[in-house]
């Protein structure tokens, strides 16, 4: 987790990978995204820890995660600020996230970036290019309503759970769409 806004979709995407069987989660969070859970959820990063399986400090450019030997199927930056878009998009790895999506790329592995910045400048915009061109995936979490949502709740679930299906992962929060119904 970084510092954009949206830390609602990281802790939720967390929650649901608690809950899945054979997944193992490490969680890194970045001292803006501390101070994003505090501000938009009034939460403290203890209690976001306490639901991943391993927790890594963000200064930690050791952890088992910055290493290439390290079989992780996927990485999922939620939200990911600009700031950290532009390193991972240039290959800074100045930090531990930064380093572990550095990892995901050049092992070819899952990366999917939850990008959180409107409007967008030219910058955002070759950032995200060249994060695509490198394999990684930009999906801000921008909100589907053809599924009629009823809440905010309701949005962040359809995100996540598309989120999940980029991974390959089994979810129930936003089902297939199967087509529009033929008006009577």
């Amino acid at each position: 987790m970084t510092g954009a806004s949206g830390a609602l979709y990281g802790v939720r995407l967390l929650e649901q990978l608690c809950r899945t069987d054979g997944v193992e989660t490490h969680l890194v969070i970045s001292d803006a995204a501390a101070l994003n859970l505090h501000h938009e959820l009034d939460t403290k990063r203890r209690d976001i820890e306490a639901l991943a399986d391993h927790v890594h400090s963000v200064r930690d450019i050791g952890a088992c995660i910055a290493s290439g030997s390290f079989r992780a199927d996927g990485m999922v930056i939620v939200p990911c600020s600009m700031k950290t878009l532009a390193s991972v998009a240039h290959g800074l790895c100045d930090n531990l996230v930064t380093r572990a999506a550095d990892v995901m790329l050049k092992e070819r592995r899952r990366l999917v970036l939850m990008v959180r910045e409107t409007p967008f400048n030219l910058a955002h915009l070759r950032n995200m290019t060249a994060v695509t061109e490198m394999g990684g995936i930009i999906f801000p979490p921008l909100p589907a309503l053809y599924q009629r949502p009823q809440s905010i709740a309701e949005m962040v679930d359809h995100t996540v759970g598309r989120t999940l299906d980029l991974l390959g992962i089994e979810q129930s929060l936003a089902p297939e769409w199967t087509g529009l119904k033929p008006s009577a």
